[in-house]
């Protein structure tokens, strides 16, 4: 059988603590920094969220590839994450829509996991020690090798990864014909965002990450939006003084996640690493505005100044994470602009923060 005859693995942190484990088949190693995603289901979609660029992704669901993967459930064109910890991988798996196994999958991409692993004893390392950097490997590289290699892996605080995962070229995503028309600037946009707003009579012209506000313009759009993306928002200055331009011209503007972050940073609101970060399709949050709560689907390991927010005159917090009181959701006071650091176009879900999407469409017919 495969699982009797598959060679050992090692996780190891940069403190020096290593967790054992088995590898899958794909031998080598690869560095990130480790952080742990607490959905149940979903794993493909966060296997190719840009998101999770240059991170090392703990699952902790006991079993992953239990259902295979579909070409249709994906948040982009590749996988995104550096390596997988798992405690159990599953080579066969049971689905009729399956369109092969994930083992395959991560085969073709050349993904390196690492499985048989206590997992829930490495979350529980990580919630009191915070994300730091790691490698796994499956091939005996020497543990000496392994860490001299790993103390020069760049901290995730300062590191720009957007220009990694956006697109090259512009792109158009939805009908021609549709009533609106949106500028969105790609720092790692998740193709279930286009979904989203094409399906509310949206045409979107999708912008490279260092795109000047004048090519965002001459799309002649009803309005814009900043996406989701990897790394810290701090370096992007294009998408910062991108977003100032925008806010200058009063159009109306839609930010999520790290999109959410550069508007915060545009109205010289700081942003801070946080130890663990929001990662799971689970998270609490409350609209201060409605007093309703929201079941979301989060995924960043930076965020916004709480108290810079508070005393800022222009703005006003609109949601609140109700596990550490975190910002979630912001807008402006004086402009047609408001963002959330949580993901409303979650899939497989949940869908209680969708309405934000319609919330931006009416911003545009107003």
């Amino acid at each position: 059988m495969k699982y009797t005859t598959r060679k050992s693995a090692i996780l190891l942190l940069s403190d020096g603590t290593i967790f054992h484990g088995k590898s899958i088949g794909i031998s080598g190693t690869t560095f990130g920094e480790v952080c742990f995603n607490t959905g149940m289901t979903g794993y493909q979609e966060i296997f190719t969220d840009p998101s999770y660029f240059g991170q090392i992704m703990v699952a902790t669901n006991a079993h992953i590839g239990n259902y295979g993967v579909n070409d249709k459930e994906i948040e982009s064109d590749s996988i995104k994450i550096a390596g997988l910890v798992c405690k159990n991988f599953s080579f066969n798996y049971s689905r009729d829509d399956a369109t092969g196994s994930l083992e395959e999958y991560f085969k073709k991409q050349n993904l390196i996991c690492i499985s048989d692993v206590d997992t829930r004893g490495l979350v529980s390392y990580i919630r009191d020690h915070g994300a730091m950097n790691s490698v796994i490997c499956t091939d005996d590289t020497p543990i000496e090798e392994l860490k001299a290699a790993l103390a020069n892996v760049p901290d995730m605080k300062g590191l720009e990864l957007a220009s990694k995962v956006s697109t090259k070229e512009p792109y158009f995503f939805g009908e021609e014909n549709a009533t609106y028309k949106i500028a969105a600037l790609d720092l790692g946009i998740k193709t279930n965002i286009l979904r989203n707003l094409a399906k509310r009579d949206c045409y979107i012209k999708v912008f490279p990450y260092d795109a000047k506000y004048s090519d965002l313009a001459s799309f002649n759009p009803d309005g814009y939006f900043l996406s989701n993306g990897p790394g810290d928002p701090d370096p992007l200055f294009s998408a910062i003084a991108v977003a100032k331009e925008i806010l200058a011209n009063d159009k109306p503007l839609f930010g999520i996640c790290l999109g959410h972050q550069v508007i915060a940073l545009a109205n010289g609101i700081s942003t801070y690493k946080m130890f663990n970060g929001h990662r799971g399709i689970n998270h609490p949050v409350k609209n201060i505005l409605t007093g309703k709560g929201e079941i979301t689907s989060q995924n960043h390991g930076f965020a916004v100044n709480k108290e810079e927010l508070d005393n800022h005159p222009d703005m006003e917090i609109t949601h609140l994470h109700l596990n550490d009181g975190t910002v979630a959701g912001m807008r402006m006071k004086n402009k047609n602009c408001f963002s959330v650091q949580y993901h409303p176009e979650a899939s497989p879900g949940p869908h209680d923060s969708s309405y934000l999407f319609d919330q931006f469409v009416e911003n545009l017919k107003n």
